[in-house]
């Protein structure tokens, strides 16, 4: 007896272990994150944010506790020694920013972590695989002496950081771009090495010879007077035994926009000429540590490149090239000694992504002009630069015109701001090839003159263009969204929105690629509800918060551009005051804390917020704002400009008393009950003064009945609950009385979108949306846009690169495939999908990378049949929102739905069912009987 209970022990044993082995496989933590980055270097945090996500084979997956290890060294974080941080067990479902709480974390030193969880049923998971973050110069003294330098100086009296739209120039012409190049010698075998560098307004580095990184314009624009970005580099392997060199050379960017007649401006700020501060940190083997930093015993002298603007572009003379000025063993006798100068009064990391070539195109067709010069077409409107690849003689010389728009057969830089060019002169030495570093245009076209295409006719022996192509450039924040449908124009308006989206994400959210470049901020907030579904913009939104804060005015006013480059004066400050735009100041931090779960930006943001709010209040009338642009670019009888139909006051009140209801909620979470209190007492206030001066009490109309007016009444719940439905009405009377069409513009629209799909009137957006025979989407792809034009009628007199007016693209998300979050839920903890069948559309699918890991809504429909496949990720739940009439059979997964035991059923109600699920993968089905 005693033998066979030691068997059934032993064999019980064995399972058990086998059960909790399998169990820890089918839980796995993935995908950890430091403040929102893989691996990343430079942190400047010392209480860093940490994230992971979790995968599991089974359903229903919550997790229940963690445990984070934090160590100094791989070596001690494979043994599970946490020698910095060793949380412990803690029990809590969180997985997103989890803030650091071990050792204080030192200057340019490596961290490797890693995490194990529970579930709620108390399996463990294995340990995650090792990751790690390098930390930052956190303080000044850790730049080890390091000093600005320069090849010159611009002279006190013509600095100006912060010029009018209407200054004159004071002096003009063209300043020096310099090369810098340090040599040093490596004597000892070498364990790491880290450069932090921040050259202005733009570097770019190289070791031996060799770039560095495959970044463009490094580093991001930022309000130079207050602050400058560095960035980080492991240049480990660029390095070798004996002679090492550095060489940087330097752009103007935004830093300084020379003052060169024939050659575009849209302003004239000048903080400076270039300059560099640089750290090069070496730790050697022995565990010894070595820096060269930027002094005056480093060497200068001008580049190749002869003119640089972000406005204008950029010529280079590859005659001036000094072969091996940045390899060991070249002459630099000829080269002078730095300047050194002052730079920005503060540093820190770069946090947004960098920079890089995203895409690149080959020319669809190339023709020779009436002019005689040569037209390339790449077929597709984008942000970027060219590459050249060119034969010729020494001194000739290849200008190209980029340009989105043709007329008469030839580029025209009308309304994107000319003369714009990149001009390249030949130093003759066969093969030659190039690409513009510091300046790029938004453009489709590129009319090349003084060379000719390779094969073509060439009579007068000009430069052969033996390739042309285009390259597109833009912020590479991750692509976390697809989307497809069964309708051909939503599935291109969906790509006419993302090609204007990707190029305009530079270091900041940019209106258009060309003419402006600037940090327009309402599409911060307006546009952050479309743009958070494809790609992950958590770091551009801290970015656009770092940079309001940063042009913050003294008196609490947010300008409508940030950072703030230029004073705009014209129309009595309409272009720098209008609380549709500052606004971001708030919604931005709130959108953080909603989609990517940061509470530390609420609280970080929050003096921002109180002065621009007090701000506000200074200049209300009666509690009615009406300055500004009010619903920018709507669709009335004149040219598209400030708004036409909604008269001022509507949308500034009307964002107002929202920014007072969101301060309320981040006053509550943040335990200031008093200030919340306030601030509820106000919107109060305010709300009786919009409904007194705006509300038509008989018909129940707000000012014009326009739609931008009703829209924004509803949405910021200005409207009282009993008059909520004659509102939507009158929206939709009105949308149907233009014969389905729109006339809301920049501001009204994305409110007008949310409005309708939350009344459950996704056919009226369909109506509005699925044709091309009115201003919209399908009206600008038919006159052959190829990214979302400025208006809405693609007008040839606007831009045809803004992304201003694409919010649709967060209704085929959240309305259409149906993906979103309950009102209450934080980062798509609680999921909601609810996709809304409309018109012919048959089949959409939707994904999107969540901070808590893959969504997925895939719904067709066929004869009496509805389909959904729904994934939802571990560690979140979701509802799933199901059209259904009551004698409907629905299945999932081909079980009658009450049998599945993973779901949970609600009662129906008006045409649908809510069902409540787990995490993992569902496929849901709704049959239709009775002729229903």
């Amino acid at each position: 007896m005693i033998g066979y209970r030691r068997f059934f022990l032993v064999l019980f044993s064995i399972l058990s272990g086998a059960f909790f082995e399998l169990s820890a496989q089918s839980l796995r933590v993935v995908n950890l994150r430091c403040e929102y980055r893989t691996e990343p270097l430079g942190v400047q945090s010392k209480h860093p944010a940490l994230s992971w996500q979790l995968l599991a084979d089974t359903r229903n997956v919550r997790q229940g506790a963690y445990q984070i290890l934090v160590a100094d060294s791989e070596e001690a974080l494979s043994r599970e020694q946490g020698t910095y941080w060793d949380s412990g067990k803690i029990a809590s479902d969180s997985s997103l920013q989890i803030i650091y709480r071990g050792k204080p974390l030192a200057s340019t030193r490596t961290y490797y972590w890693k995490v194990k969880v529970w579930d709620t049923q108390k399996h463990s998971s294995e340990w995650s695989a090792p990751a790690s973050w390098h930390m930052g110069l956190l303080t000044p003294a850790d730049w080890k002496e390091s000093q600005w330098i320069a090849y010159e100086k611009l002279a006190d009296s013509l600095v100006n950081p912060l010029p009018w739209d209407d200054v004159k120039d004071k002096v003009t012409g063209s300043n020096v771009l310099p090369l810098f190049r340090k040599a040093f010698v490596l004597r000892k075998p070498l364990r790491k090495a880290t450069a932090y560098v921040c050259g202005l307004g733009h570097f770019e580095m190289s070791l031996n010879g060799k770039k560095v990184s495959d970044h463009f314009l490094d580093p991001g624009w930022t309000k130079y007077d207050r602050e400058a970005q560095y960035v980080t580099f492991d240049v480990t392997n660029q390095l070798q035994k004996g002679e090492n060199v550095i060489g940087v050379m330097l752009g103007n960017g935004f830093y300084y926009v020379p003052p060169v007649k024939g050659r575009f401006r849209k302003l004239k700020v000048q903080f400076g000429y270039p300059k560099l501060i640089a750290r090069l940190q070496l730790a050697y083997a022995d565990g010894s540590t070595e820096d060269i930093v930027t002094n005056d015993s480093w060497k200068t002298a001008p580049s190749p490149l002869t003119f640089s603007s972000i406005y204008g572009g950029e010529n280079y003379d590859a005659r001036l090239e000094q072969v091996g000025w940045d390899s060991a063993g070249f002459n630099d006798a000829s080269w002078k000694k730095p300047l050194r100068v002052t730079g920005s009064p503060v540093l820190t990391f770069q946090l947004q992504e960098p920079l890089k070539v995203a895409d690149v195109f080959t020319a669809k067709s190339v023709t020779k002009t009436k002019t005689g010069e040569w037209l390339y077409d790449f077929g597709q409107n984008f942000s970027g630069i060219i590459y050249l690849k060119v034969r010729g003689n020494k001194g000739d010389t290849v200008r190209m015109y980029p340009a989105e728009l043709l007329k008469d057969g030839l580029i025209t830089q009308r309304t994107t701001g000319g003369p714009y060019y990149f001009e390249y002169i030949l130093k003759g030495q066969g093969v030659e090839t190039w690409q513009p570093r510091f300046s790029y245009y938004g453009f489709r076209y590129v009319q090349v003159r003084g060379g000719v295409p390779t094969k073509q006719n060439n009579p007068d022996r000009q430069p052969e263009i033996l390739e042309l192509r285009g390259l597109h450039t833009r912020n590479v924040a991750p692509n976390t969204g697809t989307f497809v449908s069964s309708n051909p124009l939503f599935n291109q308006t969906h790509t006419l929105i993302d090609w204007a989206i990707k190029s305009n994400m530079a270091s900041v959210f940019t209106d258009c690629p060309h003419r402006e470049k600037l940090g327009w901020l309402e599409q911060v907030h307006l546009m952050g509800g479309s743009v958070r579904y494809p790609y992950d913009i958590a770091l551009l939104l801290k970015k656009s918060i770092q940079d309001m804060k940063a042009s913050q005015l003294a008196n609490g006013l947010i300008p409508e551009i940030a950072p703030e480059y230029v004073e705009f004066h014209w129309g009595d400050g309409i272009f720098r005051d209008s609380p549709e735009w500052g606004s971001s100041a708030i919604m931005a931090p709130w959108y953080m804390y909603q989609w990517y779960g940061e509470k530390s930006e609420l609280a970080a943001s929050y003096p921002m917020m109180q002065r621009y709010i007090q701000y506000l209040g200074t200049k209300a009338k009666n509690h009615i704002l009406s300055q500004g642009l009010g619903d920018w670019y709507d669709l009335g009888p004149k040219p598209p400009g400030t708004s036409q139909l909604t008269p001022m006051g509507v949308t500034g009140t009307a964002m107002y008393y929202y920014d007072l209801t969101v301060l309320q909620q981040i006053a509550t979470l943040l335990n200031k009950p008093e200030d919340a209190a306030a601030y509820q007492a106000l919107a109060g206030t305010v709300k009786k003064a919009f409904n007194d001066t705006f509300l038509n009490p008989k018909t129940k109309q707000y000012a014009t009945n326009s739609q931008t007016a009703n829209a924004m009444a509803v949405y910021m719940k200005l409207v009282e609950e009993v008059d909520k439905p004659a509102v939507i009405e009158h929206l939709i009377q009105d949308i149907k009385r233009r014969k389905n069409s729109l006339t809301a513009g920049d501001i009204g629209y994305r409110y007008l979108l949310r409005v309708l799909e939350d009344a459950g009137r996704s056919d009226v957006i369909f109506d509005m949306n699925s044709r091309s025979d009115v201003p919209g989407y399908g009206y600008q792809l038919a006159k052959g846009a190829t990214a979302l034009t400025e208006s809405w009628e693609a007008l040839p007199t606007s831009s045809n690169n803004h992304f201003m007016l694409g919010h649709l693209m967060e209704w085929l998300y959240a309305g259409l495939a149906g993906i979103k979050q309950e009102a209450s839920s934080v980062a798509f903890k609680q999921i909601v999908i609810e996709p809304q069948p409309v018109g012919d559309v048959t089949q959409a699918k939707a994904t999107y990378q969540s901070p808590y890991g893959l969504i997925v809504s895939d719904w067709k429909k066929s004869g009496n049949t509805f389909e959904l496949t729904v994934e939802i990720p571990a560690n979140t739940t979701a509802t799933v929102v199901l059209p259904v009439a009551e004698t409907d059979v629905i299945t999932e997964n081909n079980r009658p739905i009450k049998e599945a035991k993973e779901v949970k059923m609600m009662n129906p109600e008006s045409g649908k069912i809510k069902i409540s699920i787990g995490s993992g993968n569902y496929q849901f089905r709704v049959t239709r009987t009775n002729g229903n």
